[in-house]
């Protein structure tokens, strides 16, 4: 007789069309059905309950089933739901927008739905900027080797990552890659520091040549999250603004997945005390309840755009640009934030359990342990085949939601985590290590 899950399994599997996978692989590694969430946990049809420890692809920063967002959300249903932002506003997008220019000291947001769009609307708000000024032979762009910025053909254009880009290669532009700050691949000796100023020197070089045709260099700031978690040193921020500043490059701060505090700031771009001329926002910014992202630009970047002539502005949409309900999820977010003084949380959360951390990271088959505000992450050594597969089902099996890179495992879990429910995380890694899992 077929189990609750095993109908739903099924009949997703006929369905549905799930993201970023290759959906023959579950004929062998079933799709795991949820039915409820309460906060780090998430429960089958079953009963059977596992730690969410990527925050559900790296969006949820307050718990499923939130009490405080859900209220807000259940307000604003009975307000207003949507309304379009061509020609219209309404008070969730307007307070939203205020909020965010605060923090990030850039203004006049621009709404998408998902990183993606973001990285979107950025690239085409720089390019369109220096056509504005005059100068249209301002059109490449920068990424770091192994990038990822969204999987649309624009996003993809600066994405350095084969699995998703290479089949789309004939269609994608050509743009330049530098270096990598990523610290793991520093000398032998080598600081993360030196490395990081190193690799500055490699985006130096290209400016000298070309920045003449540059419009923008994009980074995810700190930590590129599909490279493996590749953490770096803010030196490489500072350079790179000082190096787009002395050239005329626009620099893009992608902090789709390390902003709203995951790094131990609320965006990660403060850890260099350096400004973007654009930020994109987006995964956290609702608390993973609903879609929606943000570009934030300085007020030069808005006065180019603002004339009689039609063509001359951004005229880039979408349906449910600035979406009533998710920029009242979104401001709910923000308010937690400041209620709960959440960073000073997570500081204490992360010193709660760096003794445990450290243990683990002691394993002879662990490499490059490193920890950076919320994210914790590691290299197994001499992992085989299919290694991110078996560590997913087995820890699935132990109550543990992780998502491994290749070889990397890291956990990127919600906020509300206890030490305790870490330590636990911890605890199951260890098994899975001690018992040579490859």
């Amino acid at each position: 007789m077929s189990s609750r899950n095993d109908e739903w399994l099924a009949r997703s599997r006929q369905a549905v069309w799930h993201p970023c996978t290759q959906m023959k692989r579950h004929e062998s590694l079933p799709i795991v059905p949820v039915s409820r969430g309460e906060g780090v946990w998430l429960e089958d049809f079953e009963g059977h309950r596992f730690l969410d420890g990527v925050s559900s692809w790296w969006v949820n920063l307050f718990g499923h089933a939130n009490p405080r967002i859900n209220a807000a959300l259940v307000d604003q249903l009975g307000k207003l739901e949507h309304v379009i932002l061509a020609g219209f506003t309404q008070q969730p997008v307007v307070e939203l927008s205020e909020k965010l220019a605060r923090l990030t000291g850039l203004g006049h947001a621009f709404y998408g739905s998902d990183g993606a769009s973001a990285t979107e609307i950025a690239l085409k708000m720089s390019y369109h900027y220096w056509r504005n000024r005059g100068q249209d032979h301002k059109t490449g762009f920068v990424s770091l080797q192994n990038s990822y910025h969204g999987e649309t053909l624009g996003a993809l254009s600066v994405t350095d990552v084969p699995l998703f880009s290479a089949t789309y290669a004939p269609l994608l532009r050509a743009t330049h890659r530098v270096m990598s700050p990523d610290w793991r691949l520093a000398d032998a000796g080598e600081s993360a520091e030196a490395y990081a100023l190193r690799a500055a020197d490699d985006l130096e070089r290209l400016f000298q040549r070309q920045a003449g045709e540059l419009a923008a260099l994009i980074v995810e700031p700190l930590c590129q999250g599909a490279a493996g978690m590749a953490m770096y040193h803010p030196a490489y921020l500072r350079r790179a603004r000082a190096l787009c500043d002395e050239y005329g490059v626009h620099l893009i701060a992608d902090e789709i997945a390390m902003g709203f505090g995951r790094t131990g700031t609320m965006f990660a771009c403060e850890q260099a005390s350096i400004r973007a001329d654009f930020i994109c926002l987006s995964k956290g910014i609702t608390g993973g309840y609903l879609p929606l992202s943000a570009v934030l630009t300085t007020d030069e970047v808005y006065a180019a755009f603002y004339d009689d002539d039609v063509t001359r502005g951004f005229l880039h949409s979408h349906s449910y640009t600035g979406n009533a309900l998710a920029c009242r999820a979104a401001l709910e977010v923000l308010a937690i934030f400041a209620d709960d003084d959440v960073l000073v949380q997570n500081r204490q959360t992360a010193a709660a359990v760096a003794t445990d951390f450290a243990r683990l990271a002691a394993h002879p088959d662990v490499r490059h342990p490193r920890q950076l505000g919320m994210i914790w992450a590691y290299e197994v050594a001499n992992a085989e085949p299919g290694f991110a597969g078996r560590w997913f089902s087995t820890a699935l099996a132990r109550g543990l939601l992780l998502r491994p890179v290749g070889n990397t495992v890291y956990l990127m879990p919600p906020y509300v985590i206890t030490p305790a429910q870490l330590r636990q995380a911890f605890a199951v890694m260890q098994d899975l290590l001690d018992q040579g899992l490859r």
